[in-house]
């Protein structure tokens, strides 16, 4: 058989939409000046899918930065990978002061977020080891742990007594096999919003023996007194072991890191397959974290906009009567229910009659019968976009309750 079959024969869950979906659902293209007001389909839309959570993206202390980075060294400066021609002292202030951010001994540059957390689980296990993990983890998460030849047991999302049930089990193979246990978590989950119990999840380290991973990756920058993290916001940062942070969210960038014990960094600094054998990160992009690092470190003003904005939007969504879930991050879902044609109306009701774009989420995502309308606020959003929106999404709901979405994709027009 020709493995090309499956290419026309299954397209998987996403992809026998695409005919349907593909310019309008799925890569949707957002033109214009990045911001809370965006060009889509020829029109000016609000706009609540850009993880760009400080507003940097267009600061233009960040943008000048880019800018004179480009200039100065293009686009392929250093030429080669970290390990063999591409390290700078740029590169290594930047791993200094995101170690020195987040409270740890040491950092280590990561070229993408993704492949950077696929790479780390690759390389902290092995066949002896024992992975513990939560049902909710992201993606780059479970790609990860693809990788890893041992076992690995997962618990319910943020079931501690699941999570302990598991650790038994974890720690009786591994006193057979003679490996360790690494527990994956994450700060702020992407979809729901909620926290990662970190708090309980430490406390456990007083009875079982395990190292703590935590993705943070919508955490860094937005949560926790200093915006250090989901760890500084619940005092646990001396509990957890490696630390993740991602420059795709609030540093509105490219790249990520991981940050933890000084001879751990180094361990992964001369294994990591994925950034031994990648280009290094370009400078201007370096260049540009640090100066995106600068603002966050020395400029709250921009993490207390956030959550004014964020603050106004839950309250509101929540007074009118909309279901937001259990979230304690900027991170907003919107619970409706219904199947995914009723989704497919509602998106395009709001896109084309409110001028609202956000993302839409349906099973397998979340369970069926779920639609999840994601909205992620920003500091480069203003309190009259909130009440627009709470405005918009209560009629919405009202709407749906009065079956006034046909239920198939091919009834929607003017696409």
């Amino acid at each position: 058989m020709d493995v090309f079959n499956k290419c026309t024969v299954n397209l998987g869950p996403l992809g026998i939409y695409a005919d349907q979906a593909e310019g309008y659902f799925m890569f949707p293209k957002l033109e214009g000046e990045i911001g809370n007001k965006m060009i889509f389909k020829g029109k000016e839309r609000l706009i609540w899918s850009l993880n760009n959570y400080l507003g940097l993206a267009n600061h233009p202390e960040v943008r000048k930065a880019d800018a004179d980075g480009a200039a100065k060294y293009g686009m392929a400066y250093p030429m080669g990978a970290r390990m063999m021609s591409g390290q700078t002292n740029f590169h290594q202030q930047l791993e200094r002061e995101l170690a020195d951010y987040v409270g740890r001994e040491s950092a280590y540059l990561l070229n993408y977020g993704y492949q950077g957390m696929v790479s780390i689980i690759d390389n902290m296990v092995d066949r002896k080891d024992v992975i513990v993990y939560d049902s909710e983890a992201h993606a780059c998460i479970l790609d990860g742990m693809r990788l890893h030849i041992g076992k690995r047991f997962v618990y319910p999302h943020n079931n501690m007594e699941s999570l302990e049930k598991q650790l038994q089990r974890a720690t009786k193979m591994t006193e057979e096999t003679g490996g360790g246990i690494l527990v994956i978590t994450e700060g702020v989950y992407g979809m729901s919003g909620d926290l990662g119990n970190l708090k309980a999840i430490v406390a456990l380290k007083e009875k079982y023996n395990f190292r703590l991973l935590v993705d943070d990756a919508h955490g860094f920058g937005t949560m926790g007194p200093t915006g250090a993290g989901t760890d500084e916001h619940f005092g646990v940062r001396k509990d957890v072991d490696l630390y993740f942070g991602t420059f795709a969210k609030s540093m509105a960038g490219i790249g990520g890191f991981i940050a933890g014990p000084k001879q751990v960094i180094k361990y992964l600094m001369y294994n990591m397959r994925s950034q031994i054998f990648a280009k290094s990160l370009p400078m201007p992009m370096v260049i540009g974290a640090l100066k995106r690092l600068e603002l966050i470190r020395t400029q709250p003003i921009h993490r207390e906009k956030l959550w004014i904005i964020v603050n106004a939007l839950q309250k509101g969504l929540t007074d009118a009567g909309l279901n937001i879930g259990n979230t304690e991050s900027p991170v907003t879902p919107v619970m409706l229910y219904g199947g995914v044609g009723e989704a497919t109306q509602i998106t395009f009701d709001l896109r084309e009659n409110y001028n609202i774009f956000c993302s839409i989420v349906t099973y397998p995502v979340v369970p069926k019968g779920v639609i999840l309308l994601r909205l992620i606020p920003t500091a480069a959003h203003t309190l009259d976009d909130v009440a627009y929106t709470i405005k918009a999404f209560k009629e919405v709901k009202e709407k749906l309750e009065q079956n006034k979405y046909p239920t198939s994709m091919a009834d929607i027009g003017g696409l």
